[in-house]
């Protein structure tokens, strides 16, 4: 009996904790609802408002240019009318002119006549120089009706039409921005951020991304590209820091962007690669990113990393930045110490590329060859662990198998390269024997 009781009670608790599992996953599911909800709640009324606005906007600025066009006419009328008048205002002063004097003459003229035989002589003689003065056969020309400005105001009433066209088709309301981010992948002081479209139908020529740091004293969101491509290492981010990350599109031959993607948040646990400082012959960047060799030696030292940051799995990325003098001595590469006193990454314990393209492993240069190191120039280092080997001075050490793809240009070589089995990380480093070079590291 007791054994059915354990037995019952054992079910029961199973049942609880089932029942408790079930309920915690119910009540996140729930709480994703909630936040989906309010997602399409807070973007729809997003939208209501942007629409809003922007309507508003047009309303004013068309009524605001309606009201300046229908001015700028109107003072066309005003002035045609003034410049049309004026000539017959001239015109009408002189013929009442005219017809002021006419009606003294003819006063004077009538007074001539009735006047008495003593003084008529006189009086018809001055009448009659008087009308040889003021020239009765001469009339001023009056403008004939053709000649005379007709003012007119001309209409277009296809604007309306087309002005209706284009309204009908202006503004779009989508359930979905046309991309969306895809991917967010940890690298050395930044993250690699990939997107994707998810509208087929929409014709992207740009992409833009941007990014800002979250949470509390959280900054705006700033540009950090702009291009044709779908993925960008985005750099100088401090490590265990939330960022937030959005995209949008501009289709082909239009000049606004798209919707912003929904924001994702991201984050580095990676500090960023930095060279060492207090190298004779190297000036860093602030960040210590960037190391230009300069002409203060003239022997070839091996600039290193600050400490042995690369691992398996990651990309370790040189860029070219400004270029000198070839020299065979010239390294770019990783190896497993930072041995002083070397004067090339080209010993053992260390892969590397020369200027020239050469491929060097444990000092042994490879048969492969890649394209050699020009302005703007990126090598790629990819290294994955393959095997793990007993060591071959059975002292108990084990050896590791890794392999390694070095990239460059649109070439590769991969080789396997054998190491001490106890390395957690790796050094890289450069050398360069004559002053110019200038490379980023990342």
């Amino acid at each position: 009996m007791s054994a059915e009781v354990d037995l019952l009670l054992q079910e029961a608790k199973e049942s609880i904790e089932a029942a408790q599992n079930y309920r915690s996953e119910l009540q996140l599911r729930l709480h994703g609802l909630n936040q989906a909800r309010k997602q399409v709640r807070g973007s729809s009324s997003q939208a209501r408002e942007a629409l809003k606005r922007h309507f508003s906007e047009l309303q004013s600025s068309a009524s605001r240019l309606l009201e300046e066009r229908l001015s700028a006419l109107l003072l066309e009328v005003d002035s045609i009318e003034a410049e049309s008048i004026k000539p017959l205002d001239d015109c009408q002063a002189l013929i009442e002119h005219g017809v002021g004097q006419a009606d003294e003459l003819l006063r004077e003229g009538e007074a001539a006549l009735r006047c008495g035989l003593g003084e008529k002589e006189d009086k018809l003689g001055s009448f009659t120089k008087k009308a040889l003065h003021i020239q009765l056969d001469s009339l001023p020309e009056v403008p004939a009706l053709v000649d005379v400005p007709c003012v007119s105001a001309q209409l277009d009433d296809s604007l309306l039409g087309a002005l209706k066209e284009r309204v009908s088709r202006h503004g779009a309301v989508s359930s979905y921005p046309p991309v969306q981010i895809e991917e967010l992948q940890e690298r050395p002081g930044g993250v690699l951020v990939r997107w994707c479209k998810v509208d087929e139908d929409f014709a992207a020529a740009d992409f833009r991304l941007q990014c800002r740091r979250s949470g509390t004293g959280g900054s705006q969101y700033e540009d950090a590209y702009i291009g044709r491509e779908q993925e960008f290492l985005v750099l100088h981010l401090d490590a265990h820091t939330d960022y937030q990350f959005r995209v949008s599109a501009r289709g082909e031959g239009r000049t606004e962007w798209s919707p912003w993607s929904i924001p994702q948040t991201g984050s580095t646990t990676l500090a960023a690669h930095e060279w060492c400082p207090g190298t004779e012959g190297y000036v860093l960047s602030s960040r210590r990113n960037i190391a230009l060799r300069n002409d203060s030696v003239s022997r070839c030292c091996v600039l290193y990393s600050r400490g042995p940051t690369y691992f398996c799995g990651q990309t370790l990325t040189f860029k070219i930045s400004a270029v000198g003098a070839l020299d065979h001595r010239d390294s770019l590469g990783v190896c497993v110490d930072d041995s002083r006193g070397e004067e090339s990454l080209q010993r053992d314990q260390a892969v590397c590329i020369s200027t020239n393209g050469a491929v060097f492993v444990n000092g042994k240069e490879m048969t492969n060859q890649l394209p050699a190191l020009v302005l703007g120039a990126a090598v790629t280092f990819d290294m994955e662990m393959v095997s793990v080997q007993p060591g071959l001075h059975g002292d108990g050490a084990s050896v590791a198998k890794l392999r390694v793809t070095i990239g460059s240009g649109n070439r590769e070589v991969v080789f396997d390269w054998l190491v001490e089995h106890s390395l957690d990380a790796l050094f890289f480093g450069c050398s360069f024997a004559h002053s110019g070079w200038k490379v980023l590291v990342f």
